[in-house]
């Protein structure tokens, strides 16, 4: 690959500095998750947005959560095409090889992911409805949640939307067999969450009230 770079040096002083400080100061550790493979109890489904720092926010070491990313956290409908499946495929991976016990859905504020889809699915944003817009055609997963808030106030529509993003994903979980069947046979269970990037906060999604609760 002629197009590849040695890495920016500021990256590479960090590495220098992890692997003297925290890999010196945990070294056994590295090396017993490497021999005895990963045994996550969670599977965290969240955004690609930096601001989104998952292990931060619930103080997890290396090994404990089975982490995907994407653009505004979304899980597909299962459809088993034959064609590329990245998110489909970490969560076949997780629930039926590593047997997670629980999936979380990571929602988040100022989405950027979900303002598009707001915009595209407003008439705001043309480019994305180009057949050969990736981030456009993966906005399309939350078009049905977009139709749940499109009449609420404008000032509401797009946190509304952010939730909507987890609530679209756990319902489209559930329409994976190996899913459902491990839900159904209480060996997996499914939660929602949005956090609050600027103001450090976290809510859940409690079916009992049908919307986020502060955890």
């Amino acid at each position: 690959m002629d197009q590849a770079r040695p890495l920016p040096s500021y990256l590479v002083s960090r590495f220098h500095g992890w692997r003297a400080t925290s890999y010196q100061d945990n070294r056994a550790w590295y090396r017993r998750l490497a021999e005895s493979g990963q045994h996550p109890r969670a599977m965290v489904i969240s955004c690609c947005d930096s601001r989104v720092h998952v292990t931060s926010i619930f103080g997890a070491d290396e090994g404990e959560f089975f982490i995907h990313r994407n653009v505004a956290n979304l899980v597909p409908p299962f459809n088993p095409d034959g064609q590329y499946h990245g998110t489909s495929a970490a969560v076949e991976y997780a629930v039926t090889s590593l047997k997670v016990a629980h999936i979380v859905v990571l929602g988040h504020s100022n989405c950027g992911g979900v303002r598009g889809c707001h915009d595209m699915c407003s008439g705001l944003a043309p480019q994305l409805e180009e057949k050969s817009s990736f981030v456009g055609r993966w906005m399309d997963i939350l078009r049905p949640g977009y139709e749940r808030v499109v009449g609420l106030p404008a000032e509401e529509r797009i946190g509304a939307l952010e939730k909507q993003a987890v609530l679209v994903s756990l319902e489209n979980l559930m329409t994976f067999p190996f899913v459902k069947e491990a839900v159904e046979d209480d060996m997996l269970t499914l939660h929602g969450l949005w956090n609050n990037t600027g103001e450090g906060g976290l809510e859940q999604y409690d079916p009992s009230k049908a919307g986020f609760v502060p955890v």
